[in-house]
C-alpha cells in the first residue's frame, strides 16, 4: 500500500498546482488534483512554494485551514466515488450533489462526515465504520 509522507503529500500538491499554472503535461491524479486546487484559488499561495508548504506547520492553533489536509480530502472522496468503495459512497455522492446542485458543497458536506468517522475511529481504536459513514452522507443528502 502506497503511504507518502507529509512532505511526500505537500511536495505533490505543490508540483500539480506548478504544472497547472505552467500548462505542463499531467499524470490522471494530478490532473484531478488540479481541478480541485483550481476550484480553492485561497489555496494558490499555500502552494506557489514547495519548500515553504514542508517547512509550514498547521498545528490547530491558528485559524489558517490547511490546504493540504483539505484537498487530499476532497482527492479520497473523488477516488472513494470512481471505485464506489466503501460500496454506496458514489451513489449517495450523486445524492447529495444533485440536492445542493454542486459537486464541490457536496464534497465539503462529506468531508464533514469523513472526518468525523476517522475522528470516531481513532478515539475508539477501531477500524473505520465506512456503514456509518454512508449513512451520514446519506443523511446530509436527504435534510435541506
Amino acid at each position: 500500500m502506497f503511504s507518502p509522507s507529509q512532505d511526500d503529500v505537500r511536495r505533490f500538491f505543490c508540483s500539480a498546482y506548478a504544472k497547472s499554472q505552467a500548462n505542463l503535461p499531467m499524470e490522471a491524479i494530478e490532473t484531478l488534483a488540479s481541478q480541485w486546487i483550481a476550484e480553492h484559488p485561497e489555496y494558490h499561495a499555500d502552494l506557489a512554494d514547495a519548500d515553504a508548504a514542508v517547512a509550514r506547520v498547521y498545528d490547530g492553533k491558528s485559524q489558517q485551514a490547511n490546504p493540504f489536509l483539505h484537498l487530499s480530502m476532497h482527492l479520497s472522496i473523488s477516488e472513494q466515488c470512481s471505485i464506489d468503495q466503501p460500496r454506496g459512497i458514489r451513489q449517495a455522492v450523486e445524492l447529495l450533489t444533485a440536492r445542493r446542485d454542486s459537486l464541490h458543497d457536496a464534497h465539503h458536506e462529506v468531508m464533514e462526515c469523513l472526518g468525523r468517522m476517522l475522528w470516531e475511529s481513532q478515539r475508539s481504536g477501531r477500524p473505520p465504520d465506512g456503514h456509518a459513514y454512508i449513512d451520514a452522507v446519506q443523511r446530509a443528502a436527504t435534510r435541506d
